[in-house]
């Protein structure tokens, strides 16, 4: 079953604008009737030059086939319409139905009275004329159906191939074509009850525009008719991205594997050109460069964070809930903490580069030196990239070219100092994982080329740690139990980029550790989305539906972790229960840890 849902997903994802389009949805014929009825419909389809998919369950008479169709063509929409009309004719034939699984409306409406006979029809006729003589419920459905063609999407050929567009979409064709993969199954919109993660913001309001498809379709509706000023700065538009967090839950979970965060980053940057860059979006992209600053003067940045005058006024520059806390910056940062340890008398021959991004090297200086203990202490030779900016809050925000400009600089300077042997480790996965799935689409050319060879030797901490454990560079043996329960809630940008197990089973390299990945979905924050005025309740609501009911129910002495900071900061907020990173219990489970 999960090979049958996903193949459906594959279908979608074809290039171009000819998709396998939903027709002969709902056949139904006797089983024996089969062999005899697909061998006279590949007739029908050969002499239409068309060719066609076909997928589940047969083996009790369903019949599921989509004939691979160009809906933005006329010629395309009048096949569309004849298929339907002769596979109509053939099912009749044989004694079947059209509508064995569902239902007729719209697509089959005019196809009943072949179905039933033109006696039976005009009955249901005088029936709906008795019960509806106005024609007021669902007109058009059942009886006096209108043609199936008549109100599709694209009236006339569209071309979605257009440029200036931030990110790479050679592989779909064009940035609408990318859109046009939704093919409407709505597995964006289950419950919060429901195992996985999407989509998050439906998941709090219950809302079609909430959804991955509710977007996708008004994305799909405005920008078919061109991609002009009007349509990058629709208010429709606006006001569905609003709520996405950007989690790429959707690029793992949605069968077609859209990626909406990237299409929302995408949007932003494209009404950015047009009616220029919000002053909270840029303050909050350009945090990293407010913060260095701080780091110069921490107690009178943190002085003025903890004003509440100061506070408040920041904050509404920021656009950010008065209800968070802002975070403030620690006096040592990374390079101050390291500089007195003690330096190893051996020079390890396995070697890694340790990435400091933006937000670890700021706020969390000292996870950085736990990760620079913890790796010395295992036998490695760290390199520190610091003071490195990944970009990801430009990226959220919209300000693709600043983006695109921490891209190419990152890529110079690593593309040839990464290697197989000397890969690049990353703490926050938000940070880390940019090398690995938005460089490679923001970049052109020499530097893309180069960006592909990078993200595939680029890991986060939890991916190195079990690569390494897999290879026999680390044992088991090196660590102490750890006594406590531990509970591990997986980054949203992990459980869609990596596997979720592989940050559960770093943990388990500690002997007799008790380990439970808790299932919670989306922890809300994402970022500054958790920050803003506009999304705090909905990201309160987000954390309230799963995660913080699970982080409740744990044994106040167990332990919770998690890598991302977003995540750490939401749990603390709305639990008050303190949150280790992977790296913490790792480092005091070490034996010898070199501290």
């Amino acid at each position: 079953w999960a090979l049958r849902k996903a193949g459906l997903g594959v279908l979608s994802n074809m290039a171009g604008d000819a998709k396998p389009i939903t027709v002969i949805e709902d056949t139904a014929l006797p089983v024996e009737s089969l062999p005899e009825f697909y061998q006279r419909h590949n007739q029908i389809l050969e002499r239409l030059g068309l060719e066609c998919v076909y997928y589940a369950h047969v083996g009790s008479g369903e019949v599921h086939m989509k004939p691979i169709l160009n809906l933005k063509l006329e010629s395309g929409r009048e096949l569309f319409r004849t298929i339907a009309h002769e596979t109509a004719l053939l099912v009749k034939e044989y004694g079947g139905s059209l509508s064995g699984e569902h239902g007729d409306g719209r697509l089959r409406g005019e196809f009943i009275p072949i179905m039933l006979g033109e006696k039976v029809y005009q009955m249901l006729r005088s029936a709906k004329k008795a019960w509806d003589p106005n024609g007021l419920l669902n007109p058009g459905k059942i009886t006096d159906a209108p043609p199936m063609i008549k109100s599709l999407r694209y009236d006339t050929e569209s071309d979605a191939n257009y440029s200036q567009y931030a990110y790479d979409y050679t592989k779909t064709l064009g940035f609408l074509r990318a859109i046009e993969n939704c093919n409407g199954s709505g597995d964006c919109r289950k419950p919060h009850t429901a195992a996985g993660t999407m989509c998050p913001s439906y998941q709090a309001t219950l809302s079609e525009s909430d959804s991955t498809r509710g977007r996708a379709n008004v994305l799909r509706e405005i920008l078919s008719r061109g991609a002009s000023t009007k349509a990058f700065t629709s208010k429709e538009i606006d006001k569905v991205l609003t709520l996405c967090l950007s989690c790429k839950a959707c690029k793992s979970e949605c069968p077609s594997n859209l990626d909406m965060a990237r299409f929302k980053s995408e949007m932003l940057y494209q009404r950015s050109r047009r009616k220029g860059i919000p002053l909270s979006a840029f303050l909050v992209a350009n945090a990293t460069s407010i913060r260095n600053f701080g780091t110069l003067l921490p107690m009178i940045y943190n002085a003025a964070i903890r004003s509440r005058l100061l506070s408040a006024f920041i904050k509404k520059l920021l656009g950010f809930a008065n209800e968070r806390a802002l975070p403030i910056i620690p006096r040592k940062g990374i390079r101050h903490l390291i500089k007195y340890m003690v330096t190893i008398e051996q020079q390890p021959a396995k070697h890694v580069l340790l990435f400091c991004d933006e937000f670890t090297n700021t706020y969390e200086p000292e996870l950085a030196l736990k990760a620079y203990q913890l790796l010395t202490s295992l036998g490695y030779r760290v390199e520190l990239i610091e003071r490195c900016e990944s970009g990801r809050a430009a990226i959220s925000k919209g300000l693709l070219q600043e983006a695109k400009r921490l891209a190419m600089k990152n890529v110079a300077l690593l593309a040839q100092k990464v290697t197989d042997d000397c890969p690049l480790v990353g703490i926050e996965p938000s940070a880390i994982l940019c090398f690995r799935d938005e460089y490679p689409e923001l970049l052109r050319g020499k530097q893309q080329e180069q960006a592909h060879v990078l993200a595939q030797k680029v890991f986060t901490f939890e991916e190195f740690i079990i690569k390494e454990f897999k290879a026999g560079n680390i044992e088991t043996s090196r660590f102490r139990p750890v006594e406590k329960e531990i509970f591990y809630h997986a980054h949203c940008h992990q459980k869609a980029l990596q596997h979720p197990k592989w940050d559960a089973n770093i943990l388990g390299i500690i002997p007799e550790s008790n380990v439970t990945v808790l299932d919670c979905g989306c922890c809300g924050m994402a970022g500054s989305f958790g920050y803003e005025a506009k999304s705090y309740s909905t990201s309160m609501r987000i954390a309230e539906l799963k995660l913080f009911p699970a982080i409740k129910a744990t044994p106040v002495e167990s332990i919770i972790t998690t890598s991302g900071t977003s995540c750490r900061q939401q749990i603390l907020h709305g639990t008050n229960r303190k949150v280790l990173h992977p790296i913490d219990i790792l480092l005091n489970a070490l034996k010898d840890n070199g501290a």
